[in-house]
């Protein structure tokens, strides 16, 4: 009798702090999904030529718990890329760390190299309610024009937005927000499940992506560049040559 009044006491117990689990789970879960609810993101491209900046900007919602992780995806085409040692020498003086998923060739032309994707971080800091992430992009050289062309057109894609929490661990019910995985922090050292968020994203200047212009050579020139280069040699070594027969030392 005794040994099932225990068991009993035990079992009610156990139950309790299950649903007591499930209980807080849910909360945090809420929490998460109001933060979702209320987040803005906008996007802007900042200088010229072929050094530009994308500024992201993220406004959460006005209730942030301190359990709430958030971090960028971005997407970008091989017609730019990242240089990872401006990264890492602008480190100490930024807010956010970097992650990029590949290695970077900072040489190779954009038609003989792939688009990559990067992850941005936010360091411990002031307001997380706010925040303000710069990455300074670099356009790569592109193959000359066989159609006449002198410039092309790069586009650049908004950033997804990841956010997750620490306390929240069912994420089945986000919609109408999705589950997706993620290397946790930028030391890539482990993957974990993010709610990318679903909304509209606020660009300075069309929705949905950005676009710059970067020059390019036109291939129909190569002929005659080609033969003016070597006819102005050929008459400058010509000159050269009658020069120095006129003005020759005899010994």
């Amino acid at each position: 009798m005794y040994f099932t009044l225990l068991f009993a006491l035990t079992c009610l117990v156990t139950c309790h702090g299950f649903v007591g689990t499930d209980e807080k789970n849910e909360s945090h879960c809420g929490l998460l999904k109001s933060v979702l609810d209320y987040t803005l993101l906008s996007v802007k491209m900042d200088k010229n030529g072929f050094h530009r900046e994308v500024i992201t900007t993220v406004q959460l919602g006005s209730i942030v718990p301190s359990s709430i992780r958030i971090s960028l995806v971005y997407q970008w085409p091989k017609g730019v890329f990242i240089d990872p040692y401006q990264v890492t020498s602008q480190k100490e003086h930024s807010n956010w760390q970097i992650l990029i998923d590949s290695a970077i060739d900072l040489e190779v032309p954009a038609h003989k190299t792939e688009g990559f994707v990067s992850y941005a971080y936010p360091t411990n800091g002031p307001s997380l309610r706010l925040r303000k992430v710069i990455i300074p992009i670099h356009g790569r050289y592109h193959e000359p024009s066989a159609v006449g062309k002198t410039f092309i057109s790069v586009d650049i894609p908004a950033p997804d937005l990841l956010i997750r929490s620490d306390e929240c661990t069912n994420l089945s019910d986000m919609d109408p927000h999705t589950v997706v995985n993620a290397p946790c922090t930028a030391d890539n050292a482990s993957i974990c499940s993010w709610v990318k968020v679903h909304f509209q994203v606020v660009l300075s200047k069309e929705l949905g992506h950005m676009s710059f212009q970067l020059p390019v050579g036109d291939s129909s020139l190569v002929l005659p560049v080609c033969g003016g280069t070597l006819l102005v040699t050929l008459i400058c070594c010509v000159v050269l040559s009658k020069y120095m027969w006129t003005h020759r030392t005899v010994q």
